[in-house]
């Protein structure tokens, strides 16, 4: 609902100021010649043949008008930037710190309420809110503490360098080497106490009968313990798994080809190979991710079926392996180059595929 009149005096604005009759109850309302209606009379007629006048039964009362969600200019009511009155200070981001670390580690924390108060203001409860200066992850926390509160799907991408922390500081002292470690721990200890009030408060609702937890007016969800998602996962910037061979074989003289049997470098892990495929293949890295083991051997499984992959080593890629793994079906499926058992099994893998799996879209890296 909102506002009939229009700051304009009677004087100002005479054709906005004549009395509004209810047709339905014929009960009239006068105007306020300190304040007219928003519309002239045939506009108002119009509004009201539309139904977009609410007339109240008592005619001491004000008619409102009728707004729809797809005519508001913005969803957000306007806020003062005086915020004194709405959030803490520094010293509630102190106590914070050490309520949820159990010290102070991080100098200079914000409070809470004041990430709190500021995302609930401009993001929608299935936004993305990204902080690239994340410091102890006060603006994870806060958002994990919004969607236990409304009910929402926010996510939040933390980026923060590997910096040192002082040997001489608190943090040091209490095992942190640099902030990440600190941003890192604050998202699991923050996380996990959020989902714990939030299932007691749950449980306290229940036990005393009361069904809903927000008022009936209100467009939000109702928060679920089991549904807060509260985990998150850490991604490291480093240089490309693969070797040199991979991105330029024409640069390798052909007498060194045997030494690079294998593209991948040495130091890294089927994780390290999984991620940089989800990568190239342009995969949203916070799908689920399982683990599976199929002929003894490890395959990833992303966001169900979307993809598969297999970094066995040292001739584990046969083609009874890929027959049984095309009987999964994947959309997608890749291979360390170097895993296949021989050339005939790198060969048959995409006719194994193409007859028990079509569909299925086959790399090797």
């Amino acid at each position: 609902m909102g506002d009939l009149t229009v700051g304009m005096t009677a004087s100002m604005r005479p054709n906005q100021a004549y009395e509004l009759t209810d047709p339905k109850t014929g009960i009239t309302f006068p105007f306020n010649p300190n304040r007219v209606w928003a519309f002239i009379p045939t506009s108002m007629d119009t509004m009201i043949s539309e139904g977009r006048v609410v007339f109240p039964d008592n005619p001491t009362k004000r008619p409102m008008q009728k707004r729809f969600k797809n005519e508001l200019k913005s969803k957000f009511n306007p806020i003062s930037s005086i915020l004194i009155e709405k959030v803490g200070l520094n010293t509630e981001a102190t106590r914070q710190i050490q309520q949820v670390m159990g010290g102070n580690v991080f100098d200079c924390s914000k409070p809470l309420s004041l990430l709190s108060t500021l995302i609930f203001q401009v993001s929608d409860e299935d936004d993305v809110i990204v902080d690239f200066f994340a410091g102890s992850s006060v603006t994870a926390h806060a958002v994990m503490h919004l969607n236990a509160e409304d009910g929402g799907n926010r996510k939040f991408i933390m980026v923060q360098l590997p910096e040192e922390c002082s040997e001489k500081s608190e943090a040091f002292k209490a095992g942190y080497k640099t902030i990440a470690e600190i941003s890192k721990e604050r998202i699991r200890r923050a996380g996990k106490k959020i989902k714990e009030d939030l299932t007691t408060k749950l449980d306290q609702k229940k036990q005393s009968g009361e069904e809903d937890l927000f008022n009936a007016a209100t467009e939000t969800s109702e928060p679920s313990a089991d549904k807060l998602d509260i985990g998150f996962r850490v991604l490291k910037i480093d240089s490309s798994n693969m070797m040199g061979v991979y991105y330029s074989p024409d640069k390798v003289e052909r007498e060194k080809l045997a030494l690079f049997t294998d593209n991948t470098k040495p130091d890294r892990s089927s994780e390290d190979l999984l991620f940089q495929v989800l990568l190239d293949w342009g995969v949203d890295l916070t799908l689920p991710i399982t683990r599976d083991v199929i002929s003894c051997r490890e395959v990833f499984f992303v966001d169900g079926n979307a993809l598969a992959a297999c970094f066995e080593k040292a001739g584990e890629i046969t083609e009874e392996f890929c027959k049984e793994l095309a009987r999964r079906e994947p959309l997608r499926v890749v291979f360390r180059d170097s895993g296949f058992k021989d050339d005939s099994a790198k060969i048959n893998v995409e006719q194994v595929f193409k007859l028990m799996s079509p569909h299925t879209e086959v790399k090797s890296i």
